[in-house]
């Protein structure tokens, strides 16, 4: 490798360094050439690169980009894991290639311009993708109004019910079912009553007098009958005076 290819390595590798938003060194011993395409292929997901450096260029790249705290890093065969994009993704993408193949030890990094510790790698490996929490998030905020709105079909659905029963029990029916008779209209041309100026009804006037005309020609017929008796006896005391004269 010539001097000025040793230069341009070092300017892609600190401009590398620069744009990455996690910086993960791994121990790349026991790697093949086929594993390593297919790691690179899972870090594309999480728009990370990977690529084995050698460690005196490595560390001129860090002096020019500012990332000196790396430097303790480069010892033995190590290699570099630039991450733009998820930087959980990517963790998780070596941490579970590394336990496959038994390979990939990690050494240390970066991650938002602070040290990133192997523990601290282990723990955000385990954590869920970005993608995934973006999916848990959309539940948990669309929950409440997925919850809301079964609550409100179910109350709705149940009262229709409750008015079905009604209906055909037959208790919705009565006075707001048959239509109201219309108010009587008064006489337009009847004058208004004027109060004191009506006078009383004449109550001897209507009374007829009692019908006495059966018990008149019973009394009549009565006379008749003891005049007509009276006048039968007369002739009756006669005879028996002028019976008594001749005795004598």
């Amino acid at each position: 490798m010539t001097k000025e290819d040793k230069a341009a390595l070092v300017d892609e590798i600190a401009d590398r360094l620069g744009d990455a938003e996690a910086i993960f060194a791994v121990d790349y011993r026991g790697i093949t050439v086929p594993q390593a395409a297919e790691l690179r292929a899972k870090l594309a997901e999480a728009e990370a690169s990977f690529r084995v450096v050698k460690n005196r260029l490595a560390k001129r790249a860090t002096e020019r980009a500012g990332t000196t705290e790396l430097d303790p890093l480069f010892e033995g065969p190590t290699a570099l894991a630039f991450v733009k994009g998820d930087a959980v993704t990517a963790a998780k993408a070596i941490s579970t290639f590394g336990r496959q193949h038994d390979i990939l030890a990690y050494k240390g990094g970066l991650m938002d311009g602070a040290p990133l510790e192997p523990d601290q790698f282990t723990a955000i490996a385990r954590l869920p993708g970005l993608d995934v929490l973006r999916g848990q998030l959309v539940g948990v905020v669309s929950s409440p109004l997925t919850g809301l709105t079964r609550g409100l079909a179910s109350m709705l659905s149940g009262l229709a019910v409750a008015l079905g029963e009604i209906q055909e029990r037959g208790l919705v029916r009565g006075a707001a079912s048959e239509p109201a008779a219309p108010p009587e209209p008064e006489p337009a041309d009847a004058p208004p009553a004027e109060a004191g100026t009506e006078e009383a009804p004449d109550e001897g006037a209507d009374e007829k007098p009692p019908d006495t005309g059966g018990q008149e020609t019973s009394v009549e017929g009565t006379n008749d009958e003891e005049e007509s008796s009276e006048e039968s006896e007369a002739p009756a005391k006669d005879s028996e005076e002028s019976t008594s004269e001749e005795g004598q």
